[in-house]
């Protein structure tokens, strides 16, 4: 089993942190937010520990927690806070997987001159692309696939979120010689026993290996 995997998206909002805690349950992992922009409403850290089904000693603290919902750069600008992106290492997880999930899509900026996927290239991790099924979404995957080859970054595969696209999910898949690993499909109920069920249909384990 790969033991840390890095989650990331073609960008916000596309349910990466749903796929997170489902991906966290289903490997029984352990779950990491490097910075956390925005604390009102709750955490990504709080929704996967609630979605994932996780107990406390499986979410460990994110290293910045910011107030402002914003770009990380610009929150811990607005915050008076400075990121410092060399002591972004990834925590010990023991003899648990980790699972590290990412802001936004790879070239969201940490500060005024380092983004998401530098830190990626640094840590040398194994990262897992997460793509929405609708308009659009073959740009901006092969877009992502791109910038991550460009950086010599190891992709793990592809997992799609949202309902059944066959044509677009192999089209990304063969243009971008990514591993399909399998797609997540929109719940009407999301909670985390049906997020663990769909996990359990969608995802084979051995596909998460390297």
């Amino acid at each position: 089993m790969t033991q840390t995997i890095v989650v990331t998206g073609t960008g916000t909002g596309i349910g990466k942190t749903i796929f997170s805690a489902g991906l966290a349950a289903f490997l029984g992992a352990k779950y990491w937010k490097p910075v956390q922009a925005g604390l009102i409403g709750g955490t990504d850290s709080e929704h996967v520990a609630r979605l994932g089904g996780l107990a406390r000693d499986r979410i460990l603290p994110e290293r910045y927690r910011l107030k402002t919902p914003a770009s990380p750069h610009r929150a811990a600008e607005i915050d008076g806070v400075c990121i410092d992106t060399e002591l972004l290492h990834a925590p010990d997880s023991g003899r648990s997987p980790l699972i590290i999930e990412g802001a936004g899509g790879l070239m969201v900026p940490l500060s005024r001159s380092k983004l998401y996927i530098d830190v990626f290239a640094a840590w040398r991790f194994p990262v897992l692309l997460c793509a929405p099924t609708a308009l659009g979404t073959i740009n901006h995957s092969l877009l992502s696939v791109e910038a991550l080859r460009n950086r010599a970054i190891d992709i793990l595969g592809i997992a799609f979120i949202g309902d059944e696209n066959d044509d677009t999910e192999s089209t990304i898949c063969r243009i971008g010689r990514v591993r399909r690993l399998g797609r997540l499909p929109w719940l009407s109920t999301l909670s985390a026993d049906t997020l663990q069920a769909a996990f359990a249909a969608s995802f084979r384990r051995d596909d998460f290996q390297r």
